[in-house]
């Protein structure tokens, strides 16, 4: 007998587990369709692991620079292997904790392979669910709403595919059972960058290459330039605007080789591995699409700004969706997705409140428009831009490097977006999400207490000098 419910969710990453609980706490009956984990990418094989490699990296760079505060050590050593049992135990820690938030809202989680079916015997319309269990069974869930929320895999290049040994993924390089002397990493976006970052730290001797002209390609170009002098000052090689020629990959002596090409400048790179990181590809294939009307755009499901695709009572959420790929972007497409349905009052989704995060050394992050961005949509523009010098708490913290860049309408004085480059940009940007959400002008952010010393002072000064009223510069 098939499983009816109100919310079918077939994904349970973090997209798709937060949706299942908006819809349980509306008191709809639901159903999560996972194949691997509940947790997905994020808990699993991106954010979370990957964030804690970063912070063992940063605090064993840290260790090695402790002289700098008059603080003297000896015998600081990495034991890799242990940095890995610590992020595996966080992961599982978190892992729990999500298993024990379906038992809390009475969510039914079935583990296997999900298909959606066209019109049948359990339904005249498509939506339904057919489901492969781990045990070989079959199950048939029959939703009044889907949610697809099927999650994205590493893009590879032609004659780059990861074996796991010479050329790795992401999700292999977090597998890691030892550090390799030199790593070669084709993409400057966030991933490779964060990747860089963390291997340079860790005693890595690293290159970038990137095709674009600039690191990060979608970010504020005075950020990727501060990026790029930053890392390069780390010891990092970074090459932009530089094409990898993928046929020329060869393995000699255990050791990878490739060119890379930059105009008429053409140069040989050897290390010991190769991590591919040229963005992610949405997982839409074998999850029955072609029994729906469901419309595709580049490869990725297309849906309006309540996450509806062009079936109404399916929805999609993620990165099967495209756009900022982000965890808590997905999140909130998630939740936005379910109080459509549910009648609840939404606004719908806007990509410019959701704040962009890369964890490097130091962090960048962002919400809204670029400069670029802004002149692009045809506002005229006033920025200000405010370094992390002119802040004490950044002294005192030993991170001076980086700064704080606002961009506002000089018309209407509408705060149109926030760049940070520097200690802690992360966490920082939260504040310029609310002022964002608030629809706050830089007048109005700039009348806030802010306490000292502390790095949130920096807002506060950049939304002061964007009225020319900066009182540290």
């Amino acid at each position: 007998m098939a499983i009816t419910c109100d919310v079918a969710v077939l994904g349970g990453g973090t997209g798709g587990y937060i949706a299942a609980i908006r819809a349980a706490q509306l008191g709809k009956e639901v159903v999560i369709i996972e194949k691997d984990k509940l947790g997905g990418t994020c808990l699993h094989r991106g954010c979370i692991p990957s964030k804690a490699l970063l912070r063992s990296a940063e605090l064993y760079a840290q260790m090695k620079n402790s002289e700098s505060y008059g603080i003297e050590t000896a015998g600081v050593s990495l034991v890799f292997p242990k940095v890995q049992e610590r992020k595996q135990g966080i992961v599982d820690q978190l892992y729990k904790g999500v298993q024990y938030l379906m038992r809390k809202n009475k969510i039914k989680v079935l583990e296997g392979t999900g298909r959606i079916i066209g019109p049948s015997i359990f339904s005249p319309k498509s939506g339904a669910v057919a489901v492969e269990l781990s045990d070989g069974e079959m199950e048939t869930v029959v939703p009044a709403n889907l949610i697809i929320a099927t999650g994205s895999r590493p893009r590879t290049l032609p004659e780059l595919t990861p074996d796991g040994v010479h050329i790795l993924s992401s999700d292999e390089a977090l597998a890691l059972e030892k550090l390799p002397e030199s790593m070669i990493i084709v993409g400057g976006g966030v991933i490779g960058v964060e990747w860089a970052s963390l291997l340079h730290d860790f005693g890595v001797k690293v290159t970038v290459v990137e095709a674009a002209e600039q690191l990060l390609p979608a970010e504020d170009e005075e950020v990727a330039r501060e990026l790029l002098k930053q890392l390069q000052r780390r010891g990092i090689e970074v090459l932009t605007g530089a094409k990898v020629l993928t046929d020329t990959y060869r393995v000699e002596e255990n050791r990878v080789h490739i060119t890379a090409q930059s105009g008429e400048t053409v140069v040989e790179l050897t290390g010991d591995q190769l991590l591919v990181s040229v963005g992610r590809q949405a997982n839409v294939e074998n999850i029955g699409l072609e029994n729906t009307d469901i419309g595709l755009h580049q490869g990725f499901i297309r849906v309006n700004e309540h996450m509806q695709t062009t079936e109404p009572h399916i929805y999609a959420i993620g990165d099967c969706i495209g756009g900022l790929q982000l965890a808590h972007a997905a999140s909130h497409e998630g939740i936005v997705a379910v109080n459509h349905l549910a009648g609840e009052p939404s606004h719908g989704y806007r990509t410019e409140q959701v704040p962009r995060c890369v964890y490097t050394r130091p962090e960048v992050a962002s919400v809204g428009w670029t400069e670029a961005e802004a002149k692009r949509q045809g506002r005229n523009v006033k920025t200000a831009k405010v370094p992390f010098t002119a802040i004490g708490k950044a002294l005192v913290q030993g991170e001076p490097e980086g700064f704080v860049k606002m961009v506002a309408d000089a018309e209407t004085e509408d705060l149109l977006g926030v760049q940070i480059i520097g200690a802690h940009a992360t966490e920082l940007i939260a504040q310029a999400a609310l002022a964002q959400l608030l629809d706050a002008t830089p007048w109005e952010i700039g009348q806030a207490v802010y306490a000292h010393p502390s790095l949130s002072e920096i807002i506060g000064e950049a939304a002061l000098a964007v009225e020319g009223r900066s009182l540290s510069l």
